[in-house]
């Protein structure tokens, strides 16, 4: 790296290295205790993760740059934000008073962070107001949003219904036959049929990027039925949100957005086959990626889409 290369980009490794406690089977993550066993196709999606991380480091950043402070955790490499900021032409300031741009930074489902007390004139603040990404709270923002119901009361409801922890990013959801009784720290949530019409064995999840509330770009990411609910995909493309949404669709998604506080961040959209309805059944205010499945030409596609829309929403142009 030269001198020019952004400080956002300077992060050294034996920093974020320290964030995993490797053994002789497989990785710790240190904050959440997550094991990830050492296996082929770990192996594989770490490698396919390195060839992005060199590759956009190719992309020239925006001129002229812009200070940014990310709080209470520092954005690692392989965060969407972190790749996105440094293409958008942002620098990694020392402290939040000396920031142009601020954001609220913190891996967890709930995140009530006030901004630092010290602070530029004119500092352009990002996600503060995304304090609970609970799948309570999305439900209740997807009403909100769509005008129709996401949650059911699983001792009432009559049928299949999916249950999931209420923790961001478990993956842990499985169907249900109700009524039943309520598990403490779960919810549950109507099952929506969003198999391909083309495929019935594959589900299809529309990962939408949103930047000021708007959505920027849409990862098809398909998987099969019986995987519904974890993160192992066949198939990822990338879209523009024009080719996947309605305009009234678009707004849906941004009012969505507006409710839970999400300035920077991804939504999880399902269109239910049976009537051709949206729900947003996930938020993430820390989005890795772009998805692993995705091919590397549309990973650098996708990252140069975000800089540049990040860029216009915290330098004011077009928010």
């Amino acid at each position: 790296m030269t001198d020019a290369t952004p400080r956002v980009f300077q992060t050294s490794g034996r920093v974020w290295l320290k964030d995993f406690e490797f053994g002789l089977t497989g990785l710790t993550v240190r904050k959440t205790g997550a094991r990830v066993p050492y296996s082929p196709s770990v192996i594989a999606q770490v490698y396919a993760w390195f060839r992005y991380f060199f590759a956009a480091q190719t992309i020239e950043p925006a001129t002229p740059s812009f200070s940014i402070y990310f709080t209470p955790e520092r954005a690692r490499p392989w965060y969407l934000i972190w790749a996105v900021s440094r293409a958008a032409g942002a620098k990694l300031a020392k402290d939040a008073s000396q920031a142009d741009v601020v954001m609220q930074f913190e891996d967890a489902t709930y995140s009530p962070n006030d901004p630092p007390t010290k602070l530029k004139p004119g500092v352009k603040l990002v996600n503060f107001g995304c304090r609970d990404v609970s799948k309570t709270n999305v439900a209740r923002a997807c009403q909100a949003a769509f005008g129709r119901q996401l949650a059911v009361d699983p001792t009432t409801h009559v049928g299949p219904a999916v249950e999931k922890s209420e923790i961001n990013a478990a993956h842990d959801g499985r169907i249900i036959q109700c009524p039943a009784p309520a598990v403490p720290g779960r919810v549950y949530q109507r099952v929506i049929d969003n198999r391909m019409p083309s495929d019935l064995n594959l589900v299809e999840d529309l990962r939408t990027s949103t930047v000021g509330g708007k959505p920027v770009l849409v990862f098809i990411k398909r998987r099969e039925v019986t995987k519904r609910f974890l993160n192992t995909n066949v198939d990822v493309q990338l879209r523009t949100p024009e080719e996947m949404f309605t305009a009234e669709e678009l707004e849906q998604i941004s009012a969505f957005t507006r409710e839970i506080g999400l300035e920077w961040g991804g939504v999880d959209v399902l269109r239910d086959r049976t009537d051709g309805k949206l729900y947003i059944v996930d938020a993430n205010k820390t989005d890795m990626g772009p998805p692993i499945g995705l091919n590397l030409p549309d990973k650098i596609v996708a990252t140069r889409r975000l800089s540049k829309a990040f860029r216009e929403f915290v330098q004011g142009a077009g928010a």
